[in-house]
This record gives structure tokens, sequence and C-alpha cells, in this order.
């Protein structure tokens, strides 16, 4: 038989088309080369390994090999004992699209014969009965651009020394080429549909209007952040008045215009207000000029240095002055991750994730619930968390190096901050709400790349911190921006997301 090398593994890329055979030689040809490698790694850096330390190492790197290639890129875990429930089929109901979408005009078209019918069965000429048969179908009407011409007319006096026009009702930038519904649509369309403006001057060629220049777009979005900036302090004056506070980061690039490269933008929440602000740099002051402004008694955020020396910071001036510390709570859905990227080299894992599918079973149930209610549901996660404990306690001693030392280690060492929101109803149980407002700038960032300029870093904060605002009070981001703008221009006060969902009820 053939003898398979290394080299001729990495040339074969069709995987499917080996055999049985074919594939096991493969296996442990990479296994051997993988523990070779391994170990001259270890020679090279003086370091001894003994035959256990190197089994963990192998058994880690080949799990892991097995979950990039097989593995599904979701993190939910179900029981291995659970079995699907037999599910009842309904009685089929099909809602017309008008049952469907009941705020969606409805345009009537009436389908006339050519001629009268005649009778299938008498031949006779047949009359209208009165009754109609009826059906429905979604349409769409595409995007139209037109030109606005303002026509005002010119007054004069006999006396010819004074002639007057009327005033243009006032606009978002004056004298403009460009509308405040196309600035609002320019906008919508970037911070929160995520359409590069190189793709929206595409799109609006496709539509008829050709030779759209693209900077002058982006010019729309600065001037309009400028526009509403007074709804962006508004947001940040909120998010300083919130006892418990979710906070995170992500990397935000800066094309040109600043002598640092690696921008980050940074994310402060609560269940419906979201605050962003972009700045150079990931150092923990950027959390300590927050928390030493807010009343915020609770930070819910990854395990990250600078934040726990943001609290520790905060809390010496606070101590000062007798006022309320903060405390740390972190995030259980990254204390999970680490188990669940181990499910496969240790076994061992399965018994955390079984308790965390438990725990946040209970966690769901407590939704909508009183705080009363919240408290008892969270009271029996409890036991489960020590339990975890204890046996994190047991084995860690028996794995002396690798990632499930790494999983065991960052579950003890942040029990505290992990069992937190036990006691507080207030408190969530993971940070994944801030991640997911941090998400539509990740999307984004992927296709335009990242910002020119500081201005442009700036726009980026004030318009994603009032989408996603907009997002977590279930209100439609361009309506609002519509409504906003007049009310703005007619010289009333700015208002919130939150604060426009609440006028709406009235």
């Amino acid at each position: 038989m053939e003898q398979i090398s290394f080299d001729n593994i990495l040339k074969s890329t069709k995987i499917d088309q080996l055999t049985k055979e074919e594939l096991a030689q493969k296996y442990h040809v990479v296994v051997d080369e993988l523990a070779r490698v391994i170990k001259e790694n270890y020679t090279l850096r003086n370091q001894k390994i003994s035959d256990e330390q190197l089994n963990f190492i192998l058994q880690e790197q080949l799990a892991e090999l097995q979950n990039t290639i097989y593995g599904t890129s979701s993190e939910r875990y179900k029981k291995p004992e659970e079995k699907k429930k037999e599910k009842t089929e309904p009685k089929p109901h099909i809602k017309q699209p008008s049952e469907r979408y009941p705020n969606i005009p409805v345009r009537e078209e009436l389908v006339p014969f050519d001629e009268v019918p005649m009778c299938d069965a008498c031949g006779k000429v047949m009359t209208d009965s009165g009754l109609t048969e009826e059906s429905e179908q979604l349409n769409i009407i595409p995007k139209k651009f037109e030109i606005i011409r303002w026509v005002r007319p010119k007054f004069r006096c006999s006396c010819h020394a004074c002639i007057k026009t009327p005033a243009v009702p006032p606009r978002i930038i004056e004298g403009s080429s460009y509308s405040d519904d196309m600035i609002i649509d320019v906008v919508a369309s970037k911070y929160c549909d995520l359409i590069p403006i190189e793709r929206y001057v595409q799109m609006a060629a496709r539509g008829g209007l050709l030779g759209l220049p693209p900077q002058s777009l982006i010019e729309l979005t600065h001037c309009f952040a400028g526009f509403v900036n007074p709804v962006y302090e508004l947001i940040k004056n909120e998010v300083l008045k919130s006892r418990v506070l979710h906070a995170d980061e992500t990397p935000h690039k800066m094309l040109e215009g600043s002598e640092t490269k690696s921008w980050y933008l940074w994310g402060f929440s609560t269940p419906t207000i979201c605050y962003l602000d972009c700045h150079d740099t990931r150092s923990g002051d950027i959390a300590i000029d927050i928390l030493k402004e807010s009343k915020c008694e609770v930070l819910i955020s990854d395990v990250y240095g600078g934040n726990d020396r943001a609290i520790r910071l905060t809390n010496i001036e606070r101590f000062k002055i007798n006022k309320n510390i903060v405390q740390g709570a972190n995030c259980n859905a990254h204390a999970r991750r680490y188990f669940f990227k181990n499910r496969y080299a240790y076994k061992e894992s399965l018994f955390y994730l079984e308790q965390y599918h438990q725990i946040y079973q209970l966690n769901c149930d407590s939704k909508e619930k009183s705080t009363s209610e919240i408290l008892e549901l969270r009271s029996q996660m409890r036991s489960r968390f020590e339990e975890m404990k204890k046996q994190a306690e047991f084995e860690i001693s028996n794995y002396p190096k690798g990632k499930y030392k790494t999983a065991l280690n960052y579950f003890l060492e942040n029990y505290n901050g992990l069992t937190l929101f036990l006691a507080d109803s207030e408190v969530s149980i993971d940070n994944n709400s801030q991640e997911r407002l941090l998400r539509s700038h990740v999307v984004g960032r992927k296709t335009w790349y990242g910002t020119h300029s500081e201005r442009g870093a700036k726009t980026a904060a004030v318009l994603f911190s009032i989408v996603e605002t907009c997002k977590l009070n279930q209100v439609n981001p361009r309506i609002y921006f519509q409504n906003l703008v007049k009310d703005l221009l007619e010289g009333k006060n700015p208002y919130t997301p939150k604060e426009f969902k609440d006028l709406q009820k009235i």
C-alpha cells in the first residue's frame, strides 16, 4: 500500500472522495505529526513535557479540529438523553396578506369579463349576482427619486423700493440640494440597514439616479449626526442615571486622520438605552469616566482587567464621598462557552453544560415576572452553581495545563461575579444584550472597513446609539427620525426613542 506522508495530506482537499481506510491512515499520520511538532516545540523552549500532558494537548488540538470541520456555529446544547417532543400538527390556516400586514394600504382592482359569459348548462346569458371572489397578493412600489422645485412668488411695492418672497421652510441643512427625506433615507440605509454609501449610490443608479456623488452623501451623515446630537446627549444622561449598566467594547478601524489606527467602540447600555462612544484606546480610563459620572452600582461586563481597574479606582473615589460602591458582575455566557468549546476533548464539560442548561431554563422562565418571583427562581439556580464550584475545585488539580483547566480557572476565579445576579433581580445572567447592540457595528465594519476621520467615528457613535436605542424600544428608526426632524425644526425639545414611544401611547 502506498505510504501516506504529511505533505500528501496537505495536498489532498477532497476528503469526501477518500475511502475509510485512507481516512484512517491520514488520521494516524496527522496525530503522529502533531505529537512530533508539540514535542519539538517544547524541546526548543527547553521545557519537558510528560506523556500525560502531551495526551491532553493532543486531545484538545484534535477536538478543536473536529469542531472546526464538523461542529456547528451555534452554542445551543441539548441534553444527551433529551428526546424530541412529538409535535401536534396545528390546523392549517393560511392568512391573507391584509391579515398579516394590517398597516399596509389595500388597492382593489376589478377583474372584468371580456364579454358577458354564457351558462354552460342551459346556454343563457348570465347576469351579475353582486357577489365577488377575492384573492390577495403582496406588491411592491419601487423607490422613486424626484426633484422638488421650490417656487416662491415675489411681491413688490409700487414705490419700487422693496421686494419680498416667502421664507423657505426650515431644513436640516440650509441651502442643501438634498431634501430632509433624502438625508434620513441615506442615514437609515447605512446605520440601520447597514448599506454602504457606495452600494447606496449603485442602487440609486439602478433606480435611474445616475452620477450621485458618494462623498456628498457621507457629508450628509456627518451633518445629520450634528443635528441630532442633543438626542445623543439625552441618551448619555439616561445611561448615567442608571443603577445597573452593561459594558463592552469592539475594535473600530481608523483608516486615516489619526496616528492611532486601532480604535474601539465602547458601549454602555440598559434594557431601554444604548450609549456608544468611540475612542483610540481600550484602556479602562473610558469606563472610569462613565462610572465616576454615573449612579451605577453594578457593572455587567466580560472579565477584563480594564473594567476591574475602573471599578477599583471608582470605588476609592466613592468611598471618600460616602457614595455607594460599584460591584462587578460577570457574563455567564462566557464561562459556559469555555466548557462548550471543550465538550469533544473533555467529556467532563458535559456536567457544566447540563447545569447551565437548567440555569438558563430557569432564567427563561423568570422573564416578565415580578421581583419576588425572579428571586425565587434564581434561588433554585444557586445549588447548581455550588455543585459546579465543588466539582471544579475537585477536578482542577487533575489537569496540569490545557484549555479545560483554563475553563475551570475562569469559572472559579470569577465565581462571585458570575453569581452576583442571583441576589439582584435587576442584574442579568450575562452580557449578551450589550454584545447584540454592537453587532450592527461589527457587521457594518466588514462592508465599509472603518472610518476616515475622527469626525466619522463620532458620527458612527451618535447614529448607532440612536438606531440601537430605537431597536431596544421596538421603534422604527425611519419613523422616529422623521418625527424628530419635524419637531426639532419646529423648535420643540429633543426626545429619546423611549420617550417617543411613550408619547405614542398617549
